[in-house]
């Protein structure tokens, strides 16, 4: 399995000088599977590059959202395969408890936010409600979906190959109503979907300092987002979904402090626009 980022930053787009390295383009992440097999995690503005890198040779992309926040599907009208009659094109996602995802959709594709509706796109489109403990296959990659603790529905994604796994929860509040965090694994939001994860992709939008002022926004600090991997047991953890106000230099302290604490049971890898793995 390939994982590479196409986006790392969270709430809103941030591009300019202060923050190139880390990255200013919203989540969006790909996965390839060792038979080609495509997934895109979230449809961030980072999807349009990916789009570019796409050619007619592939004929199929799933892409899995993990909730409908604009942040997360902005670039999802700037995504060129889309456009292209010949590609069979599935996006899974929550649906509402009054709307399916189709629908919820098609406001965001359709005047007087976009020019071109959802119903039409050329592309040979299915869309697919994820449920809470959904699990599918695609090609080699078998995807597994949890809600998790964010506002609206939202849900996470495990992705497994063979013995590689990969945990993707981009928005996601574990330390929400506990006293002392952590607490026991099985109350502990997004666990299911991380235990012993190789690769693990988790937000981090604040830092310690700010999330105090932010509690039940959805997100985590930095320090949570540790601490939840630690609870995990993941192997290698990458933080994600990075605050608009952080420029750069903020995050080099922030990642610098944390690595300066006690020694952490794993390899810290912060998200950067274009990194890839390989599990």
């Amino acid at each position: 399995m390939k994982v590479r980022l196409w986006g790392t930053r969270g709430s809103i787009a941030t591009p300019g000088p202060e923050t190139m390295r880390y990255g200013g383009n919203t989540s969006c992440v790909e996965v390839r599977g060792r038979d080609g097999s495509l997934l895109v995690l979230d449809a961030g503005t980072g999807i349009r590059r990916l789009g570019a890198t796409l050619g007619p040779e592939v004929e199929r992309i799933d892409l899995l959202l993990t909730h409908l926040h604009l942040d997360h599907i902005e670039g999802l009208g700037f995504f060129a395969p889309i456009f292209r009659r010949d590609l069979e094109m599935h996006i899974w996602g929550p649906a509402s408890t009054t709307l399916d995802l189709r629908a919820r959709l098609g406001r965001l594709l359709s005047p007087p936010l976009f020019p071109v509706r959802l119903r039409d796109l050329p592309c040979r489109l299915q869309l697919h409600d994820v449920a809470t403990l959904d699990e599918f296959q695609v090609g080699s990659l078998a995807v597994r979906s949890a809600l998790v603790c964010h506002p609206g529905p939202t849900v996470g994604f495990r992705i497994t190959e063979g013995d590689a796994s990969l945990a993707y929860l981009s928005d996601h509040e574990p330390a929400l109503g506990a006293v002392d965090f952590p607490q026991h694994a099985d109350w502990t939001s997004g666990f299911e979907l991380a235990a012993d994860a190789d690769l693990l992709i988790h937000d981090a939008q604040y830092g310690d300092e700010e999330y105090a002022g932010r509690v039940g926004w959805g997100h985590s600090a930095l320090h949570d987002a540790l601490t939840f991997a630690k609870l995990a047991r993941a192997r290698r953890v990458v933080p994600f979904h990075y605050d608009p106000a952080h420029t750069d230099a903020e995050l080099d302290r922030r990642f610098e402090a944390a690595r300066q604490g006690e020694p952490l049971p794993f390899e810290l890898v912060p998200a950067v626009e274009g990194a890839s793995f390989e599990l």
